[in-house]
């Protein structure tokens, strides 16, 4: 991005512009975690499985990890205004046929137009927010925007908990509707455009092997739990995804106007910090999809008190997301990352040990200190990596940061199920099936002891890096 973009920053108008682009992350966010307590509701409904329904989720994600990528390309494309406005249409119309939708097909259909909406809002306001802001005061800001993103996930399992009790699931989308329109409304007025074009060149291969690369390791995984690991289809599609990921990777290193900006890479901090997210959110996103399993479909609470479990850990990372912005400000990543891994390992591993007697008061803390733990990484992980960054990558790095954090997370959907169903023994009863959560989460804690091991290295240079990107 030009550096004048940077520059005019102080003349722009701030409130109104983040309140559009965070209401638009917002109302995305909230319809994803709506979703989770409500897939039993579906899978009822439509009379499909775990492996079937949980593509709701994962292919949510995949998309998002096919149009993140492509951002930064749309940033220096499309006007700020066009953008947005294309991006809430798509995920509007999604939400419309995912209300209406007569079958599962439809639905999937629906849920993938709000994902490639969702793809563009989440990295865009994002890389508008670093842009506008100096760096000494992006900790605090992002962890203002944690504290408002984070209500959605807060209010999203328990409102859909009570609504699929008392009303059908497409009464989730029909209430997201009018919020979507609403918002599209008000930012054809207010919405101004504060970024440059450039104008790039997209590259139809680049995005074409970049769809084959993250979807054939995600369908693998997806399919595995049916089908077995050692099948030909989960194979074939394990070598198709890495044969086009690396092949997509290459070329994005020799070309002058790549899709995804690899060689974001060569600055360490970000390398680390990437991967840091991407564990994090593996650890987010799986428990969200697997707890209501576990709790609706092994234990008998119902959807309502499934939410209810998970509301103490939103609210709780909602509070501290500002909190740990400060912290990061004054601090520096480091001293929140590890302590913050060291919970999410310890409380991972503690909620791999569930029976048909576990107590609610005990999901519900050991999940509260969980997502503490995922507050003390996430965004200083995601601000600590985007810092070290010159201003022109800055967009590049958002953009390469949520399409790994994406797909991590659609992966981090598809693998504990796929885990769950493979690990499951049916014929044992209840105990049997809940066997299968346990090893899932147990495998869960082992990604986290290795998030752990990385955050030993990430080092605090705040004010060297300060020093190194002003005199870019």
């Amino acid at each position: 991005m030009p550096d004048q973009s940077s520059r005019g920053a102080e003349s722009i108008n701030k409130v109104p512009l983040l309140i559009v682009l965070i209401s638009g992350a917002f109302v995305a966010i909230l319809n994803q975690t709506l979703l989770g307590t409500a897939l039993p509701h579906i899978m009822a409904d439509l009379h499909i499985g775990e492996n079937t329904v949980q593509w709701l989720q994962s292919a949510f994600m995949l998309v998002n990890g096919i149009m993140i990528p492509i951002t930064a390309f749309l940033i220096g494309k499309f006007s700020t205004r066009t953008l947005f406005l294309t991006a809430m249409s798509l995920f509007t119309v999604g939400t419309l046929l995912a209300a209406i939708a007569p079958t599962f097909s439809i639905l999937l259909l629906g849920r993938i137009f709000q994902a490639a909406g969702a793809g563009i809002l989440m990295p865009f306001t994002q890389t508008i927010m670093m842009l506008i802001f100096p760096i000494e005061k992006r900790g605090t800001v992002m962890g203002m925007f944690g504290l408002i993103i984070a209500f959605a996930p807060a209010i999203g399992p328990s409102l859909s908990g009570y609504i699929v009790e008392n009303a059908t699931w497409r009464t989730l989308f029909y209430m997201i509707l009018p919020i979507a329109i609403i918002n599209i409304i008000i930012a054809y007025f207010i919405l101004r455009n504060i970024t440059e074009l450039s104008n790039p060149k997209v590259d139809v291969l680049s995005i074409i092997l970049s769809t084959f690369g993250f979807g054939g390791f995600l369908y693998g995984f997806s399919i595995a739990g049916n089908a077995g690991w050692g099948s030909m289809q989960v194979i074939i599609s394990f070598i198709v995804g890495a044969i086009a990921l690396t092949w997509f990777i290459l070329r994005q290193l020799r070309l002058k106007e790549p899709i995804l900006e690899m060689r974001v890479f060569k600055y360490k901090m970000f390398t680390l910090t990437t991967v840091l997210g991407m564990v994090t959110f593996m650890a987010m996103i799986g428990a969200a999809v697997i707890l209501p399993l576990y709790m609706q479909n092994m234990h008998g609470f119902t959807a309502l008190e499934s939410g209810l479990a998970l509301l103490p850990g939103a609210i709780l990372q909602g509070i501290m997301n500002p909190i740990t912005g400060r912290i990061f400000d004054k601090f520096g990543a480091r001293w929140l990352l590890i302590p913050g891994l060291v919970l999410i390992t310890v409380t991972t591993f503690m909620l791999a040990f569930l029976t048909d007697q576990t107590t609610f008061t005990y999901i519900a803390t050991v999940h509260a200190f969980r997502m503490l733990g995922i507050a003390m990484v996430m965004m200083p992980a995601t601000t600590a990596g985007l810092n070290v960054l010159p201003m022109h990558l800055i967009p590049h790095g958002t953009a390469v940061n949520n399409t790994f954090r994406q797909v991590s997370g659609a992966i981090g959907t598809a693998l504990p199920i796929t885990i769950m169903t493979t690990a499951a023994v049916p014929e044992e009863g209840v105990n049997g099936l809940i066997h299968g959560v346990n090893v899932s989460f147990m495998i869960s804690g082992i990604f986290a002891v290795i998030g752990l091991i990385i955050a030993f290295f990430v080092r605090d240079k705040v004010k060297g890096e300060k020093a190194m990107i002003k005199s870019r």
